[in-house]
């Protein structure tokens, strides 16, 4: 028997969704319809934020809970030839063409393909490899919550206010923040992620009771994680406006400076946040008005080596050795006979 199907019209296409009543959502019933309609009310926000970058698609094939999630890269055989894609390599050396939204066509496609979640990478298809976009990614460890990360974010939007920049904030959909900074395509990952690294230490310089950048959860303790891995090459986190895989369907909601002190996590859901882009539009729609080269980071990246001895940090562990990398072992782990300290 042929699954039930409703035809939805998104600007010059109609997109087939199938089983459009199956339970996506558990905990207030919402279905895969719901999730259409949910991205067709805030479509200028979720394509602005997705818009010609390459994207990971976070599939949900029986609905959140119901089965495993599965990671998707590579856009599958059959797509309509009007979705787009753009190649993109990892760190393994392989390469794949992922989803490249160009339209809001695109993105109904990926859900009707099961997507729940869109990670974009932050670089664009015409400069795959030069990120346009520095990601300040806030991580409350355990013994720390939201209400932590709102307080690093102000302290984050001090530091970016010292070098005249404008960040752009956003919960994470769960229960961080993300900050994102627009940058000059003018670099590399690696370099990127230096001045990402860079800018992270600072922050920590100035509330190290309260702020870490250390990659080992052993060593973070009850503080707010600054991950500035997120800026490596094919690091991906949820997109601005996108649901994520959780039974409340919760949103990564794109929020202004003033309202972030008085908001909670759990504001912003496909029931509510329709309602909120209706009467605020995109809060971020001038995201892509500035751009900002990262030169004062890598001067700081300078500092941190000259002046107090803070080389590169640990990659994660599917990337290759990188060059000056420390090793890639948690401290406890470390034997001492096959990394012995350096000389004095």
């Amino acid at each position: 028997m042929a699954s039930p199907f409703v035809e939805v019209p998104v600007g010059d296409r109609v997109v087939k969704v199938t089983n459009p009543d199956r339970v996506y959502f558990p905990a207030r019933g919402e279905t895969k319809l719901d999730l259409v309609n949910y991205y067709l009310s805030v479509g200028e926000g979720i394509v602005r934020a997705l818009y010609e970058r390459p994207c990971m698609l976070h599939r949900y094939p029986e609905g959140v809970g119901a089965s495993e999630k599965i990671y998707q890269k590579r856009i599958p055989k059959g797509a309509p030839d009007w979705v787009q894609t753009a190649e993109v390599s990892f760190p393994s050396g392989r390469t794949a063409d992922e989803l490249c939204v160009t339209e809001l066509a695109s993105v109904i496609w990926a859900v009707q393909m099961s997507t729940v979640e869109f990670h974009p990478w932050h670089t664009r298809r015409d400069a795959v490899e030069q990120p346009d976009e520095l990601r300040i990614d806030l991580d409350p460890q355990p013994g720390t919550d939201f209400a932590d990360a709102k307080q690093v974010a102000e302290l984050v939007r001090e530091v970016l206010a010292d070098v005249g920049w404008i960040g752009w904030p956003k919960t994470s959909g769960n229960r961080g923040i993300h900050i994102y900074v627009r940058i000059e395509p003018t670099y590399g990952f690696r370099q990127v992620r230096r001045a990402a690294l860079a800018f992270a230490r600072e922050v920590e310089r100035r509330a190290p009771e309260a702020v870490t950048t250390a990659w080992w959860k052993e060593e973070r303790g009850a503080r707010v994680f600054v991950d500035f891995n997120q800026n490596a090459k094919d690091r991906t986190i949820a997109a601005a406006y996108s649901v994520r895989g959780f039974a409340h369907a919760p949103v990564s909601a794109p929020l202004t400076w003033e309202e972030l002190p008085d908001v909670d996590t759990e504001d912003f859901t496909i029931a509510t946040m329709p309602d909120r882009f209706a009467r605020l539009g995109d809060v971020h729609a001038s995201i892509d008005d500035v751009s900002v080269g990262i030169d004062p980071l890598l001067e700081w990246a300078e500092r941190d080596e000259t002046d107090h001895g803070l080389g590169d940090a640990p990659y994660p562990p599917n990337y290759p050795k990188m060059p000056g990398e420390p090793p890639r072992v948690a401290p406890s782990k470390i034997n001492p006979a096959n990394w012995p300290a350096e000389p004095e």
